[in-house]
């Protein structure tokens, strides 16, 4: 019962005392292991009545992330082929990470964490294929089709008064459309024995939501790494303005053992289709493919 309670009503779990709202939801899949608990019991317990409340937390599970689970659909002519990466800024084959991403033929590549010198080794590496391409501070944007109206995008939490450009913001010239295409870092999350300390995350959050709010164009298109899964309310910003990922798991932090998606892909006036990761590269995220069609 307690399970499916968390589950279905997860929102009302109180973020003001040591975050725990989006500490719950950046993990809200992983309480279907509760549920595999609660059968091995009733199973080894052979009680019909406990296989009975092993129902609850399962249907409330399914009805939550059940659709994720079902199969691809056949490729489709997507209208873009995305690929988001942080590729960390210890990636020691940065060469090897850009061609492993060019591989997966996408249109767009965005990526964080760009540093120099790697920055450069990025640039040469996917010069060829993609001709295009937007660097504003520590992100960027490698593209096949034409890009303008380039400009960072604000995003900065109050309190940092360092040099910091995580954001940018373009409009790509798709052959069926122009798309306004976000790239960002917001960030990150710590967890200690004072709870989940996000609130920078929270705010540069917000600041995301308002420029995808104020943007004229109707196609959006947002690729990040948000240091946030769709299910946390920190994020509702972003994921009440945009659509998300209709298939598709793709959890793609940490590399060595996923536990949660904290890359995103998202639009507006788009659907984003069946989502996935692709082999480990050298950063401590997985790449995130996504298939992405103009309405």
């Amino acid at each position: 019962m307690v399970t499916a309670a968390l589950l279905l009503f997860h929102g009302a779990v109180p973020n003001a005392v040591l975050g725990l709202g989006s500490l719950l939801e950046s993990f809200l899949p992983w309480l279907g292991l509760a549920g595999v608990v609660l059968l091995l019991v009733a199973l080894l317990r052979r009680s019909a009545l406990a296989l009975v409340a092993v129902l609850l937390p399962a249907a409330a599970w399914t009805h939550l992330f059940g659709p994720l689970l079902l199969p691809a659909p056949e490729p489709d002519a997507a209208d873009l082929v995305v690929v988001q990466h942080n590729v960390s800024d210890e990636n020691s084959d940065p060469s090897g990470t850009a061609r492993a991403l060019a591989g997966a033929g996408p249109d767009l590549i965005a990526l964080q964490e760009l540093v120099s010198p790697a920055l450069g080794v990025y640039t040469e590496t996917l010069a060829a294929e993609y001709p295009y391409r937007a660097v504003r501070g520590t992100v960027g944007l490698w593209s096949k089709h034409p890009l303008a109206d380039v400009r960072p995008l604000d995003i900065r939490p109050r309190g940092i008064t360092r040099e910091w450009n995580r954001g940018l913001r373009t409009v790509v010239r798709t052959p069926r459309a122009e798309v306004a295409v976000y790239v960002a870092h917001l960030p990150s999350v710590r967890v200690g024995a004072g709870g989940l300390a996000a609130s920078r995350r929270d705010e540069s959050a917000g600041l995301l939501g308002d420029a995808v709010a104020a943007e004229r164009l109707s196609r959006v298109v947002l690729l990040g790494d948000l240091n946030g899964t769709v299910d946390d309310r920190a994020l509702k910003p972003l994921t009440s303005r945009l659509d998300v990922a209709e298939r598709g798991v793709a959890l793609s932090f940490p590399a060595v053992f996923p536990l949660a998606r904290i890359d995103q892909v998202m639009a507006r006036s788009a659907t984003v289709g069946h989502v996935r990761t692709l082999p480990a590269t050298g950063s401590d995220h997985l790449p995130v493919v996504a298939r992405v069609r103009l309405h």
